[in-house]
């Protein structure tokens, strides 16, 4: 009896045993192109979470340690994005059994076959449902501008440009949320730089808009509208903004106003919601809509550090179909992934 009493005080002294902690596992870059974007969720999650990649890109060769919380489990899915586009997905990793993950680069897809569809539970890829587009314009030398309301919540951004090539932006290098103005950094060289017109804009002058409306409805290049300078003030007598009556639609966002010249004359920020407008009024409103001024955004820029180019608008003008020839090569297309 003395044993058995002794053995059971040995028991509750002795220390129980940990709980098993979940080691860190690292994600390696293994291919020839630095990523911009990193993703890490469990295996079955609907969607991709966050990026990761907040400090910065993670170039070839590079790792990125990860420690995920206690009792996550051992399978998780993977996915970067290079600098060009591409994607590296790596689903059911079990990184309780290895814990080095290595993103190596896609092989390419013979010419004319379609990408494999994920299986029945998988996450959808980036941004599949929960994308937004937008249009933005060069300013200065690997630098962007858009509205704020475009890139705002992303988790990746990325632009295409007039040749093509699809290339990361950074996270804004500035933002005005008041005047609905974004600055994105865009490495590689996205195209030649808009002026801005220095003489000032009087009513009743002809306008050009250029941008990618409605993507995925319209056509996947570029859409140019006309029209004119309705008012030198927007709604409820906005200073900061032009009414224009060129049509615009969503994802006109961010995209340049030019005058006949090609010059920036504003930022194409808003319409008039004409449905709201006809339930208090009874009246439906027809092309009326905003930019932001080309002045708010030349201080804007210069703020932000980036010295715009100024150009004086001469009285001859060019056709509309001139006009979007010359901006053609500085108007890009923005994807934002939430």
């Amino acid at each position: 009896m003395r044993a058995l009493l002794l053995a059971l005080f040995l028991l509750i002294l002795a220390p129980l045993p940990a709980l098993p902690q979940t080691e860190p596992f690292r994600v390696l870059n293994q291919t020839e192109q630095s990523a911009h974007s990193l993703f890490a969720v469990r295996t079955g999650r609907p969607d991709w979470g966050s990026n990761m990649l907040t400090r910065g890109p993670l170039a070839p060769g590079a790792g990125f340690n990860l420690r995920p919380a206690d009792n996550a489990g051992c399978r998780f899915d993977f996915r970067m994005v290079l600098s060009d586009g591409r994607e590296v997905i790596n689903r059911g990793h079990d990184v309780c059994a290895e814990k080095v993950v290595a993103m190596q680069t896609p092989l390419p897809r013979p010419p004319g076959t379609a990408a494999p569809s994920p299986g029945p539970g998988a996450p959808p890829q980036a941004g599949r449902g929960r994308a937004s587009t937008g249009t933005g314009f060069v300013v200065a030398r690997d630098r962007v501008l858009t509205n704020h309301h475009v890139i705002d919540g992303c988790n990746a951004i990325t632009i295409r440009t007039a040749n093509g090539r699809t290339l990361p932006a950074t996270m804004p290098a500035r933002v005005d949320v008041q005047r609905d103005l974004a600055l994105l950094a865009v490495p590689n060289d996205p195209g030649p730089v808009l002026a801005f017109r220095a003489n000032p804009v009087r009513r009743g002058e002809s306008v050009v808009t250029y941008g990618f409306p409605l993507a995925g409805l319209l056509a996947a290049g570029p859409t140019l509208t006309t029209g004119e300078v309705s008012a030198l003030a927007g709604l409820a007598n906005n200073e900061q903004h032009f009414q224009i009556s060129a049509p615009v639609q969503q994802g006109n966002s961010g995209g340049p106003l030019l005058d006949r010249q090609g010059h920036v004359m504003g930022v194409i920020v808003s319409k008039l919601n004409a449905q709201r407008i006809a339930q208090r009024t009874g009246d439906i409103p027809q092309n009326v809509n905003f930019a932001v001024k080309g002045t708010e955004a030349i201080g804007f820029l210069r703020r932000a550090g980036a010295e715009p180019t100024l150009r004086e608008s001469p009285p001859a003008e060019l056709s509309a179909a001139e006009v979007g020839e010359r901006v053609h090569q500085s108007t890009v297309f923005i994807r934002c992934e939430k």
